[in-house]
């Protein structure tokens, strides 16, 4: 009888621990409170911080920076007409280039997000650095960290003694984020989310780097590119990542909704225009691509007889 009341009481837990994930609408298990992630992940970020070395390209820094802002302004816009502001309310958005030659980039719960200068020797306009920033800000809204943890709680602690575990959360949290968020962790940094969660940053940040009024078509030839990139082995960014051929067909079927029920926010609109301007030459060329730039030209130059 003991153990059908301890299973009941854990499955009124894991049901009322349900939200829904902004854009996507799926439902995703959060045991743990925003407030405890958030200072769990801080402690091992500034940790990350302090040994690590910022870069000295001050344009490619400030690029960073400035992608990064207006596509957190736009998410935060998004939320905040979709009556889901709380869902940042402790947010304090971060973007940092760090001197790594590897192709990676990637984010820590409260919006603290580093790429890696690797990563920005295949990025040639703020388009492409938009794919990347848009995924990492996807995976901080939806708090793919706090599913991540609750499910380690959940799998950790059993269903069975889950009441106890979170009774003393503070503590089983922290001996959770260290697992998750410590330095000894793969890639030195942060173990890598799954595919179904990277799959949902894909999509969310194409609707984030949409709404801040840049071009989600670049999605498809900046993953061409990444995968170009890799030759034999698979980026660090891209390691847990769906395989290159099912991400870009999953992009593919995803931009047409995407960009019919999405629309640059107005304070964006224009701003897309005068921002997408290559700033380095990249070594990457494919028939889909130089056929976009045609069609690109041509309506350009409509427009300007119009």
């Amino acid at each position: 009888m003991k153990k059908v009341i301890v299973a009941a009481i854990s499955a009124v837990i894991l049901m009322g621990s349900c939200s829904s994930v902004p854009v996507t609408g799926r439902r995703q298990l959060n045991l743990v409170s925003d407030s405890e992630v958030l200072s769990s992940s801080l402690t091992e970020y500034q940790t990350y911080m302090k040994s690590a070395k910022k870069s000295t390209n001050a344009e490619e820094t400030a690029q960073v920076v400035r992608v990064g802002k207006r596509i957190a302004a736009a998410t935060e816009e998004y939320l905040k007409t979709h009556g889901a502001a709380s869902e940042i309310s402790e947010f304090s958005w971060e973007f940092n280039l760090v001197q790594n030659d590897e192709l990676n980039a990637f984010c820590m719960p409260g919006g603290k997000i580093v790429v890696y200068e690797g990563l920005m020797k295949i990025i040639s306009k703020d388009d492409e650095l938009a794919v990347v920033l848009g995924h990492e800000v996807a995976h901080a809204v939806a708090k793919h960290s706090n599913e991540r943890m609750s499910q380690q709680l959940v799998a950790q602690y059993g269903a069975g003694i889950l009441g106890q575990a979170l009774s003393g959360s503070s503590a089983q949290v922290q001996a959770i984020a260290s697992q998750v968020y410590g330095l000894g962790a793969n890639y030195g940094v942060i173990l890598p989310f799954s595919r179904k969660h990277e799959s949902e940053a894909d999509k969310i940040g194409l609707v984030f780097m949409r709404l801040a009024g840049y071009d989600p078509n670049v999605a498809l030839s900046f993953w061409q590119k990444m995968s170009a990139s890799s030759s034999s082995s698979v980026p660090e960014f891209a390691s847990t990542h769906p395989s290159d051929a099912r991400r870009i067909a999953d992009i593919q079927k995803a931009l047409p909704s995407i960009l019919k029920d999405y629309q640059p926010l107005p304070e964006f609109a224009s701003a897309g225009k005068t921002t997408t301007t290559a700033t380095k030459t990249v070594n990457f060329s494919s028939k889909k691509s130089s056929t976009a730039r045609k069609k690109t030209t041509t309506t350009k130059k409509k427009t300007t007889r119009k």
